[in-house]
């Protein structure tokens, strides 16, 4: 059976600044690297020099019709309230060359990586970051918004705000003391600076302030570019469970807490909601799953009830990311087959979903675990920079020429 997509969906890819970029050494991923508190990212994939060819290789090779790019904060404004014009003409020198390939541009004004100058002021810790933010993002939008009309402001701040101050693994390393009996993936316990029970109040007080940082931003970017469509990027990780009442109840409350309650601060400060989704946690769950590199549960089939989430916003939805880490691709191809009949189930359920972005077009640096996870439809090299396709980054190519899925899938109710 023919799953269809409609006329005009946007199929992609996405990549971030400081994961791909390289030589970006004023923020504070990159001190806390040459602390020693995760690895270094140096030159990463080259992508600030090589954004042509890897533009075209998308466009051309495999048939992408939109990416999602994200800008260094660092290198736009690298002290406080001085803006580089150079990093600026960079960057609309890689839209121009998105729009000559008709690669439709979707911008990411900040993706977790802080400038120096502001992580040393307390970063959105400080009662003024909310301003300091949006001061930043109205400069964007007027230097760039003649030439993308689609922003996110801010990419999972949720995930941000509890890898800084709960489990410690992300600056500014501070871990929520009841976290100690928990081991994360790529946790680097040494090195966190501080164990507090406080810092779940500070991780609160974080999550509050990117909420109004998000809404400040999107007010001075309506006042500096007209007719933009801004959003903000979420990462939903789903809970869902048994038919257990007290596992239902579980499963809602942390739903609520991760997606609705900072949802609901921000929406309407929102044209569109970007959907990221990765893992899943069922409670009462007995299933045995597949694991992916990172991990985490093969569970593709969550993308449908995360989109369901968010459809009560009433507002249109992107897939910003979502993507396996596989390094030997055996199980990319279906993954990426599972996800798009998942979203396409989730279509049919009224979700109005207008695109989807693969997480990620090249390998590049997954912050804590470093190069060690391979996400990308595109293998690098990261000594000689050589890029490779992956098989499964064709796989892709014939659903996005097909414009949906000829293949039978199982759709979400059967698995």
């Amino acid at each position: 059976m023919e799953k269809k997509f409609p006329e005009g969906f946007y199929w992609g890819s996405a990549t971030a600044s400081y994961q791909v970029e390289g030589g970006i050494e004023n923020n504070d991923w990159a001190k806390a690297a040459r602390e020693g508190k995760v690895p270094p990212c140096g030159r990463a994939c080259d992508f600030w020099n090589r954004y042509e060819s890897d533009f075209e290789m998308a466009r051309t090779e495999l048939g992408h019709n939109c990416h999602r790019i994200s800008l260094e904060w660092a290198r736009i404004e690298p002290e406080e309230g001085q803006f580089d014009d150079e990093a600026i003409k960079h960057y609309l020198d890689m839209l121009a060359e998105m729009r000559r390939l008709r690669l439709k541009p979707f911008i990411t004004v900040w993706h977790f990586t802080l400038p120096q100058w502001f992580a040393d002021k307390g970063g959105f810790e400080h009662p003024d970051s909310p301003e300091i933010f949006a001061r930043y993002c109205g400069y964007v939008a007027k230097k760039l918004g003649n030439d993308c009309r689609h922003f996110a402001t801010i990419n999972e701040p949720i995930v941000f705000a509890s890898a800084g101050w709960l489990s410690g693994q992300w600056p500014p390393f501070k871990r929520f003391s009841l976290m100690n009996s928990i081991q994360l993936a790529g946790d680097r316990r040494d090195h966190h600076d501080k164990t507090s029970f406080w810092n779940f109040f500070t991780y609160l007080h974080v999550r509050r302030n990117l909420a109004r940082a998000h809404n400040l931003a999107y007010d001075a970017m309506r006042k500096t570019a007209f007719g933009l469509e801004i959003g903000i990027v979420h990462n939903i990780v789903l809970f869902h469970s048994d038919g257990n009442p007290l596992n239902r109840l579980f499963a809602a409350f942390m739903n609520w807490f991760w997606t609705h309650s900072f949802i609901k601060k921000v929406y309407r400060k929102c044209d569109s909601i970007g959907v990221n989704y990765y893992i899943h946690k069922k409670f009462g769950d007995t299933k045995t799953y597949a694991k992916t590199d990172m991990g985490w549960d093969v569970y593709p089939e969550g993308l449908c009830d995360a989109l369901l989430m968010v459809k009560k916003y009433g507002l249109p939805l992107w897939v910003a990311e979502a993507g396996v880490a596989d390094a030997d691709d055996d199980m990319r191809a279906d993954y990426i087959k599972r996800l798009i009949n998942c979203m396409h189930f989730a279509m049919q359920k009224g979700a109005d979903v207008r695109g989807y972005m693969y997480w990620s077009l090249l390998d590049n640096y997954e912050w804590a675990q470093g190069f060690e996870k391979r996400f990308g439809l595109v293998e690098v090299n990261f000594e000689t920079q050589e890029r490779k396709i992956r098989p499964s980054a064709y796989v892709y190519k014939q659903i996005i020429e097909q414009n949906g899925l000829i293949d039978p899938v199982r759709s979400p109710s059967q698995q």
